[in-house]
């Protein structure tokens, strides 16, 4: 009787943490969607230094998973909570194509984070000699977002505008208003007054934010990737 009792107690125990390792998967497909959202949202800001659109391949696989994870928990509790050996060898075998994927994307991301630094070194000087002033012109929104946003002027600092077409045309020796510090309200971009522009390039720093950016997915699809483990060595 004894021995029954603790048996039922270890099925108990391992229903229950199946059911929570399905809620931890709910919770999960969320934060992946969101990150998958992320990476679409801030590559859009970007997309002018960056035009290899198949560095997307790894969020739209990480979307694609966080959905599935949607699905999978609920199979996984239906089948905990009626027992059902059917629906727990479905629901570890999803797991383990789901573990592949996400496997997939780590290697993805690594390959696509390696050709950020030439893609961006390719791109950004176009993007620069297309340059206008003009909010009507997507290169003049892209370039003045970047620098405000990442505090930056110039491929690798402000005098590179001295090389533009834009600075040519103008003949007022300054450079856009994006590159005035945010602490210079006086600021028109001149040239005689260095000190109120943002020094460092930006050629570098949209490099190590696009890195950043496939590092959150390749660190996103290692933990869950980790946590399926534990699912599937659970159910198993």
């Amino acid at each position: 009787m004894s021995a029954l009792k603790m048996a039922q107690c270890g099925i108990t125990s391992s229903k229950t943490v199946l059911v929570f390792l399905n809620l931890i998967f709910w919770a999960a497909a969320g934060i992946l969607c969101y990150v998958g959202a992320y990476v679409f949202i801030t590559y859009d800001d970007y997309d002018h230094f960056f035009e290899d659109v198949y560095t997307l391949i790894p969020a739209v696989i990480i979307i694609a998973v966080g959905a599935l994870l949607f699905i999978i928990g609920l199979i996984g509790c239906c089948a905990t909570v009626r027992e059902s050996y059917c629906g727990l060898a479905t629901f570890v075998i999803i797991l383990l194509l789901v573990f592949m994927t996400e496997v997939a994307v780590v290697v993805l991301g690594y390959i696509y984070r390696a050709k950020v630094e030439n893609e961006v070194n390719h791109s950004i000087n176009e993007v620069y000699d297309e340059y206008n002033g003009t909010n009507s012109n997507a290169q003049s929104r892209a370039i003045d977002y970047v620098q405000r946003q990442l505090q930056c002027c110039g491929i690798h600092n402000y005098s590179d505008w001295q090389s533009t077409h834009w600075y040519e045309e103008s003949k007022n020796n300054s450079v856009p208003i994006s590159c005035c510090k945010t602490n210079t309200g006086s600021c028109t971009g001149s040239l005689t007054h260095p000190e109120d522009l943002y020094q460092e390039g930006c050629e570098a720093l949209v490099v190590k934010k696009l890195k950043e950016i496939m590092m959150y997915i390749i660190w996103t699809a290692l933990t869950f990737a980790s946590i399926q483990v534990c699912t599937i060595s659970t159910s198993i």
